[in-house]
């Protein structure tokens, strides 16, 4: 069963993946000026938006194999927050498949360990784990409540994600579930070396789920790649400050 991908524009292909609990609609404010330049393939996750039917694959690994069955040829990727994570695993283990990352609020490790300080406390990650189960849609609320903490415009900008929240149709709990355990899970840092496609990384100045200095560090790490720190930004640079997020990435994805 397929994905479900939207696409817009001609050129050469450029598919983003959104964040934990959304889905491809997340986009729409980029989309129209980003088609003028590439082929926008926007992805739902399997089991959310318009993919909800599609079931998920456990862990990292199945969900970039899903990825990496439906798109076959070489293509710049663009991942936000979880989609972040996505595409640079996807980046290491299919380097032939991805030409160039652009990364959005990412990070290798969502969630804290002893020897990195810039993730989630594993406190705050199994209270979210265990809300899911009672409440998904709380849940979510209250996730993009910390997407938007600190930043300009922060009530504007979260009553746009809370309308878009479930526009696509509600996600699959399970496919939640999983999501959740990636963030949880997963540690790319000793992937990054082997990451050599170039790369943009973008990051907001105030974010508070994966901090500025998530992205310094990998923007030192990765072999070749460059930083855009978009100031008075959290967790959603490309929705409060979308001009400031699609200059760079056309001028980084258009240099050959």
């Amino acid at each position: 069963m397929s994905l479900h991908v939207e696409i817009h524009g001609r050129g050469e292909p450029l598919l983003l993946i959104h964040g934990w609990g959304m889905h491809g609609g997340v986009w729409d404010g980029l989309v129209p000026q980003l088609a003028e330049h590439f082929e926008v393939r926007v992805v739902d996750l399997p089991g959310h938006g318009r993919s909800r039917e599609v079931p998920a694959t456990d862990g990292l690994d199945g969900l970039v194999a899903q990825l990496a069955g439906q798109f076959d040829e070489p293509m710049a990727v663009c991942g936000w927050s979880l989609g972040g994570q996505v595409a640079l695993h996807w980046a290491a283990s299919h380097p032939q498949q991805v030409r160039k990352l652009v990364l959005i609020a990412s990070t290798p490790c969502f969630a804290e360990r002893e020897d990195w300080f810039f993730g989630m406390e594993a406190a705050t990650l199994a209270q979210f784990a265990d809300e899911l189960e009672k409440n998904y849609a709380a849940t979510l609320r209250r996730f993009l409540s910390l997407q938007v903490r600190g930043s300009e415009n922060e009530r504007e900008l979260l009553t746009a994600l809370r309308a878009r929240l479930f526009a696509h149709g509600e996600p699959d709990v399970a496919s939640l579930r999983n999501g959740l355990a990636i963030l949880r899970d997963a540690d790319l840092r000793e992937e990054l070396p082997a990451v050599t496609q170039p790369t943009l990384v973008i990051t907001g100045e105030r974010d508070k789920l994966t901090p500025p200095e998530a992205s310094y560090y990998l923007a030192q790490v990765l072999p070749d790649a460059s930083l855009e720190d978009v100031q008075g930004a959290a967790h959603a640079p490309f929705l409060s400050h979308a001009g400031q997020v699609i200059a760079p990435m056309i001028r980084f994805l258009s240099d050959r």
